[in-house]
């Protein structure tokens, strides 16, 4: 079954694009990656399909039914994350955990204790006097306690520490296994590379590539800087080249080992190899979608 559907969904702010054209297929018992740069229109997705907002034009069904027609019961089987935690000030974290449980009409202490042992957080603080890192253990506690079908997630980690991130994506993959789905919007490729099967590249509001993770993959990229030296290594794979003194860097897509054995015949005095930022990997379908 298809759990999330799009269809030719648009949607325009007065004359600036929020999306146009977005085709979306996720199906159930899927951990879908949705990634794009600042203003690619992925929270404008996340919103439409919540039913916040109204598309220009096309269609979004959940759980194969109409969002616009049945909002409020697709909603009760959804668990939303936002990318930033707001709450109401003045309360407590545990009145905040009652609030959200109670739109669900569900009892939910038990598992709420849980999840709060889980990631270590003090249900009797006021939500104003939390950091970055604890209100957003908050939100997923809003998001996971009552147990929801689908799991719509806009950036999750940011703002959690490593430990906490490690906590959070054992938990999702504990859900996982018991037949949920989720719709993860992330700038972080490596945790969409880990943790999804498949995803989605969002540029400019309309889809540059989806499918799955290890395809996507197979056109990753590495930033390459050399040090001690302007000459390039003679291979095919290297893009955007950029000179400084005594430097070069570019993007290098190809055979690793051959680019190892190439750089050994130049005289560097130091050398980095790195995962290439989301936006250059995001070039490659740029380009490819251009040609």
């Amino acid at each position: 079954m298809k759990v999330i559907e799009t269809q030719s969904l648009s949607k325009y702010y007065g004359r600036s694009r929020g999306i146009i054209d977005l085709n979306l297929s996720v199906e159930e018992g899927q951990i879908f990656g949705f990634i794009g740069p600042n203003g690619a229109g992925k929270s404008t997705t996340i919103r439409i399909l919540l039913g916040l907002i109204s598309p220009s034009s096309g269609q979004a069904r959940i759980f194969g039914k109409s969002i616009a027609e049945n909002k409020l019961s697709i909603l009760s089987r959804i668990g939303y994350m936002p990318s930033e935690a707001t709450f109401y000030r003045g309360m407590k974290v545990s009145e905040i955990l009652k609030l959200s449980a109670s739109l669900y009409h569900k009892d939910c202490q038990a598992e709420a204790r849980r999840l709060c042992d889980l990631f270590e957080v003090d249900t009797k603080k006021k939500v104003e006097t939390l950091s970055l890192g604890n209100r957003k253990k908050v939100s997923i506690i809003c998001a996971f306690q009552h147990s929801p079908d689908l799991y719509i997630l806009d950036e999750p980690t940011s703002g959690l520490d490593p430990f906490m991130q490690k906590a959070f994506f054992e938990l999702l993959h504990e859900r996982h296994r018991q037949g949920a789905t989720f719709f993860l919007s992330s700038h972080v490729l490596s945790e969409i590379q880990r943790h999804c099967q498949n995803a989605a590249v969002i540029r400019e509001g309309r889809l540059a590539a989806c499918d799955s993770v290890e395809r996507l993959s197979g056109t990753q990229a590495r930033r390459v800087v050399l040090h001690g030296t302007a000459t390039l290594p003679t291979l095919s794979g290297i893009k955007n080249p950029v000179w400084s003194k005594d430097s070069v860097s570019f993007l290098y897509q190809g055979d690793m080992k051959a680019l190892l054995t190439a750089l050994q015949k130049l005289p560097l005095t130091d050398l980095s190899i790195s995962e290439a930022e989301l936006e250059e990997i995001f070039m490659h379908f740029y380009e490819k979608e251009e040609k």
